[in-house]
């Protein structure tokens, strides 16, 4: 008889103990409200394991290889099965898992749930702009550049 080795919470020791991995824009001031909104209401407990993908660190082999350009054109979110879910599907599951799912149910419905989907598409698209940032494609240079900067400590950089 083989036996598993499980920790305290009794699941296995590579098993993650959240229940959904929220990927969002550290650098955006509405994203970053949501998720301290969202770390209050899971008060402790690790059911939401909260990802910024702005952080120069993101890593998108650990997020079921959503890279940064994926990441913040759409919210995802990763399952611990690795299942990526994106759009209004992340808040309606996030919202599920903290006991709050009555905030989104209406969206399950299919008429309600696809015009929900539209709606947060057009907000994806006008996120960077609203909240007074640049394009996404000057997000991602100013990201690369930062990221060489990094690797490249020594590197003269000029402003």
């Amino acid at each position: 008889m083989t036996s598993v080795t499980t920790t305290s919470s009794g699941k296995e020791p590579n098993q993650p103990t959240w229940k959904i991995k929220l990927l969002y824009d550290g650098e955006c001031p509405l994203c970053v409200r949501e998720v301290n909104f969202l770390t209050k209401k899971d008060a402790g407990r690790g059911i939401v394991k909260f990802v910024d993908i702005a952080d120069l660190d993101y890593d998108s082999q650990d997020n079921a290889g959503i890279d940064f350009a994926t990441a913040m054109g759409r919210i995802h979110a990763v399952l611990p099965d690795d299942k990526i879910i994106k759009d209004i599907e992340v808040f309606r599951r996030v919202y599920e898992e903290l006991g709050m799912g009555w905030i989104y149910a209406i969206t399950k419905l299919p008429v309600l749930g696809a015009i929900a989907d539209w709606l947060y598409g057009i907000w994806a698209d006008w996120r960077l702009k609203l909240t007074g940032r640049p394009d996404l494609a000057t997000v991602i240079a100013k990201r690369q550049e930062k990221l060489k900067s990094k690797s490249d400590p020594g590197r003269c950089k000029i402003y």
